[in-house]
């Protein structure tokens, strides 16, 4: 058995609400125990300073027009990211090897090869006193691959941990994790644990989206909006189009500035906040049947999307035509689904300090496995 380290992961996804923490101790393969989850919400002014920054920059010129901007921006959420680790480290008195630091997404161009990913680890480093991993995708994408998804081979681990794809413990021949964010994406693994991974399309980014610009409101809570809304379903038919097109120029990975509130412009917020999280539904099962074994799959359902009540309710009604209800939150198992992914950038710090491959050619498109993230320490 291989030495067990301890990790802090920092997650900020694309909903730009807040920071999720956990610490894991691992060693980089199929040990695991996860120690402590918590949430930071951000205070209003860096959400505020956050999406207006995202929804300047449409392409690859606005991060050098605006550079001054984005490093202010950086700054801001650095310091609020090492003000709680640094909360958690006085409560909860362990000792941490490594912090994983995802950073916040504020552009991703899978064509272009270009991602950015704001967080200053080396200031986070001298802040926290702690050894900083971060800056994840650029080796990958160094390598021929996309950047993302990254997650795939924490999915691995947990199904092998928790015997979520073994067919002799459950009747399925494999498990498809959803991640449902900002982008949905999924990891298909089969009873021998080979992976395979692609970005599906939006998850909750136009819903978030729609509902920040159309109302008081940040996000959809519980879909409670759409599920009194009228469902255009030829709209959701010409995004998903949009979406097929776009998978075929380039293969698996997307980001929120692939798409826009355009085919849904003229609706009103009911019947827009509908058609939106039909169009999530329905291409992620979609995609999903794309992949499965028939009756021999599991749906394993991550991310913040999970918890839209109506979303879920329209996956599983089209699902259930083809799982035959085998669709299952990821917290079924015992697994806190706020949590995946910052847990997952703890235990990819980890396997990036060993050497060990984070993406993979049936994961990202990169040329070979291969390892990633920049190890800093500034103190």
């Amino acid at each position: 058995m291989g030495k067990i380290y301890t990790a802090l992961g920092l997650m900020s996804g694309t909903s730009m609400d807040g920071v999720d923490a956990s610490i894991i101790q691992t060693d980089g393969e199929s040990k695991y125990k996860a120690i402590l989850d918590k949430y930071f919400e951000y205070p209003s002014s860096i959400y505020q300073n956050l999406t207006k920054l995202r929804d300047k920059i449409k392409n690859s010129k606005d991060l050098k027009k605006h550079q001054k901007q984005i490093k202010a921006v950086e700054k801001e959420i650095t310091i609020f990211h090492a003000k709680s680790v640094n909360e958690i480290l006085k409560k909860k008195k362990i000792n941490v090897d490594f912090i994983g630091f995802h950073g916040q997404t504020i552009f991703h161009n899978a064509e272009e090869k270009i991602t950015k990913q704001i967080g200053d680890g080396k200031l986070l480093s001298k802040l926290t006193k702690k050894t900083i991993v971060y800056d994840f995708r650029q080796n990958d994408l160094k390598n021929g691959g996309e950047g993302a998804p990254l997650t795939p081979i924490f999915h691995k681990m947990l199904s092998e941990k928790f015997n979520l794809a073994q067919k002799k413990i459950l009747p399925f021949t494999q498990g498809i994790f959803i991640n449902l964010g900002g982008i949905t994406n999924i990891t298909r693994i089969d009873s021998d644990f080979n992976i395979f991974a692609q970005d599906c399309g939006p998850g909750m980014c136009l819903i978030d989206k729609w509902m920040r610009l159309n109302s008081e409101n940040k996000i959809d809570k519980d879909g409670i909006i759409a599920c009194k809304g009228n469902i255009k379903n030829e709209i959701v038919r010409g995004y998903i189009t949009k979406i097929q097109k776009l998978l075929g120029d380039y293969r698996g990975s997307l980001d929120i500035n692939d798409f826009n509130l355009s085919l849904v412009k003229n609706l009103s917020l009911k019947d827009g906040a509908a058609t939106l999280t039909e169009l999530t539904a329905v291409n992620t099962l979609e995609f999903a049947e794309f992949n499965a074994v028939i009756e021999k799959t599991i749906l394993i359902l991550c991310g913040g999307g999970r918890k839209n009540k109506f979303l879920i309710e329209r996956m599983k009604k089209y699902g259930d035509q083809y799982f035959k209800g085998h669709i299952k939150m990821i917290d079924d198992f015992g697994i806190d689904g706020d949590f995946v992914e910052s847990q997952a950038f703890a235990y990819l710090a980890i396997r990036s300090y060993l050497k060990l491959p984070i993406s993979f050619p049936e994961t990202t498109g990169c040329k070979k496995p291969c390892t990633g993230g920049v190890i800093i320490k500034n103190f």
